[in-house]
């Protein structure tokens, strides 16, 4: 016997990396941790108290709607209307265990075997691995500092030329770059879509982690026809908690139920009930206490680029991470890999190798994620340069 050949797809390595960090502390090396896109701040504090109340009071936590309990679907239509004045019907709001598994349900409700995909290269890989993983055919769009880390109208004309596309993979902020998708050209990339019946799927997971001076455009501001993916884990803190949404298109309804029920029933129930604190004036404000720090830390690192020698630094628009080119800087080193390697185990940072998220030229590339916080990132730049000038003397 042997595994079937759709689980023939790479590991996401910033786990691999996390595994060694816990093995360093447990020896009792003191490391510094940017690799993980993972808030320090955790759940906000209503959230964290209604998860206790849920213990020792007698609200039912056997399986729910597949779509999730009403109550949390109509908050999260509430908080569309405050911060995109779009009116949503709860009954199109799927709760799923992570944004994972709405990306799951939604590539299988929406593509074929066979089906081809277009996302951006560099673009978070297990858009990538789970639509390989289904049969679909990955067609990765190289978008660089020029395009802005972002795919255009006119790359998806001469893509879909060669070949049909049935689907349109965005992120906006994106992981790992950052970058956002502007609202108009959010807009064409809709109509577009639209125009040629490929259906558009829209990461918005890190709305809400944002420049304020930049707006964030949900999807359905102007095709009702796409996929919104969002999640409680990164804005809210709350990766552990395995609770995401989806927006699902009326024609997709049908489908994503069934397939939601049969692969997980419903979301975690006491995850569902407590993330209706999520929406508390005091939850938004620590979450945005915790945007303000993502801020900070993205500027110390900004104001340091020169001194690292980092180049083709993407926009940091939003989310929490700054992805750059450190080819000047590899020294001995082959690559990225390597180099992030040497860098944890010699001076104790972990930063992720662009490998990740770019197969092809990823090797001249890192991301570095500021969720830890301004003083931690700070530290680690510390020792990054001490690092990059060990390599100096050693080339």
């Amino acid at each position: 016997m042997k595994p079937s050949r759709r689980a023939a797809v790479p590991p996401f390595a910033v786990m691999s990396i996390l595994n060694r960090v816990a093995e360093l502390r447990a020896q009792g090396r003191e490391v510094i941790s940017l690799c993980a896109g993972e808030p320090s701040q955790g759940a906000p504090s209503d959230v964290r108290r209604r998860a206790a109340e849920l213990m020792v009071d007698r609200t039912p936590l056997g399986y729910t709607e597949t779509f999730g309990i009403k109550p949390l679907r109509r908050e999260i239509a509430a908080h569309y209307q405050r911060g995109y004045s779009l009116g949503i019907d709860e009954d199109q709001i799927a709760l799923t265990t992570g944004s994972s598994g709405a990306f799951l349900l939604s590539f299988l409700a929406a593509f074929d075997h066979g089906d081809r995909v277009a996302l951006t290269r560099p673009g978070y890989p297990a858009y990538r691995n789970i639509l390989s993983s289904l049969g679909c055919h990955v067609v990765e769009l190289a978008c660089g500092p020029v395009e802005r880390f972002q795919p255009s109208v006119e790359m998806l004309d001469q893509t879909h030329a060669a070949a049909p596309l049935a689907g349109l993979v965005v992120a906006s902020p994106a992981n790992p770059t950052g970058t956002m998708i502007a609202p108009d050209h959010l807009a064409d990339l809709a109509a577009w879509c639209r125009d040629h019946e490929v259906r558009l799927v829209s990461d918005e997971i890190y709305h809400g982690i944002t420049d304020r001076t930049i707006t964030a455009s949900c999807a359905w501001e102007h095709d009702r026809e796409s996929v919104v993916i969002s999640s409680f884990s990164k804005y809210w803190g709350m990766t552990g908690w395995r609770l995401g949404w989806s927006l699902v298109p009326t024609d997709m309804l049908a489908a994503f139920d069934a397939l939601a029920g049969n692969f997980a029933l419903c979301p975690p129930v006491p995850a569902q009930h407590a993330a209706i604190a999520a929406f508390t004036e005091e939850s938004y404000r620590e979450a945005d206490a915790a945007v303000a720090g993502f801020a900070d830390a993205r500027a110390i690192v900004l104001d340091s680029i020169d001194d690292l020698g980092w180049t083709g630094v993407a926009p940091a628009d939003g989310a929490f991470y700054v992805y750059a080119g450190i080819g000047g800087q590899l020294g001995p080193h082959p690559d990225s890999e390597s180099w992030c390697e040497a860098l944890l185990e010699e001076h104790g940072v972990a930063l992720t190798p662009g490998t990740d998220f770019d197969q092809r030229d990823g090797g001249t590339a890192i991301r570095l994620s500021l969720s830890a916080g301004p003083e931690a990132v700070a530290a680690a730049l510390i020792r990054i340069l001490r690092f990059q000038e060990s390599l100096e003397g050693a080339s």
